[in-house]
């Protein structure tokens, strides 16, 4: 399952996630922030998931598929759909 979070394209250059209280959001050096994901495939958190062609965001749940290549559109430049966790609930 799979919600769209993001920002219009035309704004693929402001930061990727907004939050207003700063105490419910902590730093942590996780290896799964640091990996990239093909479209569709099961998610291995739950949390928010950054196109890295565009910045488009996507909440996906554990277990579920994460969008699919048709989600959103691109251009040649941004290149396919290719999602990184940026935001998770899950500890290590």
């Amino acid at each position: 399952m799979w919600y769209n979070v993001g920002l219009p394209l035309e704004s693929e250059l402001l930061p990727v996630a907004w939050y207003k209280y700063q105490k419910y959001v902590n730093y942590l050096d996780y290896a799964q922030f640091d990996k990239v994901y093909e479209p569709g495939i099961s998610a291995p958190s739950s949390g928010i998931y950054r196109c890295e062609g565009c910045g488009r965001e996507a909440v996906s749940t554990i277990t579920h598929p994460l969008p699919p290549q048709n989600h959103h559109e691109h251009t040649v430049a941004q290149g396919k759909i290719r999602w990184r966790l940026i935001v998770t609930d899950q500890q290590p």
